[in-house]
């Protein structure tokens, strides 16, 4: 309570006297300060205390001149998230507590493209009053809260839509990773908009909730035009619907934009980028114990090309005490995978994981 009533001192005393320093290299050397009370902070009092004067600081702050382009990459745990037509700027973080809850806070700063002037609207996280999977469109002060990481803006004729990624920390079992959709009516910011379409169903956002023992992909490729992520599955058959129990199974799905809509495309193929022909790796020197980065090839070699170094070898893999060219053996074979084949049901995509999807059995 005394750090909020010295706080205000200050702030009045600066406004009174007229030495409020507008400089944003100040302020963020402030701000840097005033974070790292909130982080060292232990309860969840001091906690939010602490938070309460940092929010208000940064608050004062994104309304100065030029904070809407100013990086504040001294600000290491709040998250500061531009879209790429550099009209939407996310101010985003989180507080842990004691329960391994999260608390989420949020500022929405939008350009009027015309009036160019910057409106700065806060999204309050109002999830102990809302749906565990909320399904309507959202305002801004009933927000679920979560950390968004990427923004893809959507052209919708003369107006632009942004497909948020975020992740949640949900609770001390699982964890949350999610697509929104955020777009302005007039100065007024709304979440959730009915384009993502699975199968024969649509729904307005999507929530992928697992065990927090493993972490999820989810991740957008602008060259493919898709969000690809993990596909879920229980650990166990008897774990369906047990989401703190469901990990990653090795397949991957996505949403690939199509005529503004995300539609479902399942058992997509995961493409690597590029890798630099040049890579480095850090190795011990067995002399002296010293570790040394240390540069090595990172481009992999034909074996059959004729160019090779070991002079164009054609490779034949061969399968161990199997005779492929046998047509027993072959049919053989065929009938062990048959009989072993995987009869469990693995779950299906809805708005959490898909109630719809039917996959292809897996073969042991």
């Amino acid at each position: 309570m005394k750090q909020i009533i010295l706080f205000f001192f200050i702030l009045l005393t600066s406004k009174v006297f007229g030495i409020t320093d507008s400089s944003l290299v100040v302020r963020e050397n402030k701000l840097i300060e005033l974070l790292a009370n909130l982080r060292a902070s232990v309860s969840d009092e001091e906690k939010s205390n602490n938070n309460f004067i940092f929010k208000e600081y940064l608050s004062e702050t994104l309304q100065q001149d030029g904070a809407f382009k100013y990086p504040f990459s001294k600000l290491k745990s709040v998250g500061f998230i531009d879209s790429p037509d550099g009209l939407l700027r996310i101010v985003n973080w989180n507080i842990e507590q004691a329960d391994e809850t999260q608390k989420y806070y949020c500022y929405l700063m939008h350009q009027d493209s015309k009036r160019k002037k910057v409106k700065i609207t806060e999204l309050v996280d109002n999830s102990f009053m809302l749906p565990p999977r909320p399904e309507g469109v959202l305002e801004a002060d009933n927000w679920y809260g979560a950390l968004y990481y990427k923004i893809i803006p959507i052209d919708k004729g003369s107006k632009t839509v942004y497909t948020l990624l975020g992740w949640d920390g949900n609770n001390s079992m699982s964890t949350i990773k999610l697509i929104d959709v955020l777009y302005f009516a007039g100065n007024a910011p709304k979440l959730g908009s009915p384009i993502f379409r699975t199968n024969e169903l649509t729904y307005k956002r999507m929530f992928f909730e697992h065990s927090k023992k493993t972490t999820m992909s989810l991740k957008h490729e602008d060259e493919y035009n898709r969000i690809i992520f993990d596909h879920l599955s229980p650990e166990a058959p008897n774990l369906k619907g047990f989401y703190s129990f469901y990990v990653p199974d090795l397949s991957y799905d996505a949403f690939v934009l199509e005529d503004n809509k995300w539609i479902l495309k399942e058992d997509v193929i995961g493409v690597n980028k590029g890798n630099e022909e040049k890579a480095y790796v850090y190795v011990q020197d067995e002399r002296n114990g010293s570790v040394e980065k240390k540069e090595i090839k990172n481009k992999w070699v034909d074996p059959s090309d004729k160019n090779a170094p070991a002079g164009g070898i054609e490779h034949v893999a061969v399968t161990p005490d199997k005779d492929l060219q046998n047509p027993v053996a072959q049919k053989n074979e065929l009938d062990k995978k048959v009989s072993k084949r995987d009869k469990r049901d693995p779950s299906n995509l809805s708005s959490t994981l898909g109630k719809n999807k039917h996959r292809k059995k897996m073969k042991s």
